[in-house]
């Protein structure tokens, strides 16, 4: 029996889409992107009946790490995420100064990630790849589900967009990089769960979207 997802929500000023997935055998989860509104997360794993065993970021800015270092804390669980943005992690403050927002101090990283971890939860494991180009340290976590993979994109990868690059250590050519050799050579099939706004498929994305769709994209 594959991961599948207990809960997803818009969470914080920029509305990051934090989703909880679960081993519905042995009971434990893992929170994406825990960007905010801790004590909403916190309900709503209660409400679950799940022990959260590790918070995951696919990348460091504010909006996906605000309640990270709360939630440690109170859980547990450990955080993760890519070396590469420890910079940004740990100059929280100035990132929220920017938008008006006082951010807690940042927590200490358990386990730096790199491509090609695997993240357990429970019996199940989720897949890491580095796709840098929004940060320099920009993840995407590919899950196996019964009803097909997930892959939570971060802001890499939008529906009918792609992250900003303008912002520090962004890359277009990294981005465009990661996405068309990373992303779009995963199956069609696969179902994306943006940091951002609505989900897509790799398929559609490769079809469709603007910045990195191709007449002649072909999914596996």
């Amino acid at each position: 029996m594959g991961l599948f997802i207990i809960d997803s929500f818009a969470v914080g000023p920029l509305a990051c889409n934090c989703v909880i997935v679960g081993d519905p055998v042995r009971r434990e989860a893992v929170i994406v992107d825990p960007g905010d509104e801790p004590d909403r997360i916190l309900e709503a794993l209660a409400g679950s009946g799940f022990r959260a065993v590790a918070l995951i970021h696919t990348h460091a800015h504010f909006d996906h790490v605000g309640c990270s270092a709360i939630l440690k804390r109170i859980t547990g669980a450990p955080i993760l995420m890519h070396g590469a943005d420890r910079p940004l992690y740990q100059n929280l403050a100035e990132q929220g100064s920017g938008f008006g927002v006082t951010m807690e101090a940042p927590g200490i990283i358990d386990r730096l990630l790199v491509d090609g971890d695997r993240v357990a939860c429970g019996a199940q494991e989720l897949e890491v790849l580095h796709t840098p180009g929004h940060t320099p340290g920009s993840l995407c976590f590919r899950m196996p589900c019964d009803d097909g993979d997930v892959l939570f994109s971060g802001d890499t990868l939008f529906r009918r967009s792609i992250g900003r690059t303008d912002l520090w250590g962004g890359s277009m050519p990294q981005i465009l990089t990661s996405i068309k050799g990373r992303l779009l050579t995963l199956p069609g099939a696969v179902r994306v769960i943006p940091g951002h706004g609505d989900e897509t498929t790799i398929a559609d994305e490769g079809k469709r979207n603007p910045f990195v769709g191709d007449p002649n994209y072909r999914p596996v």
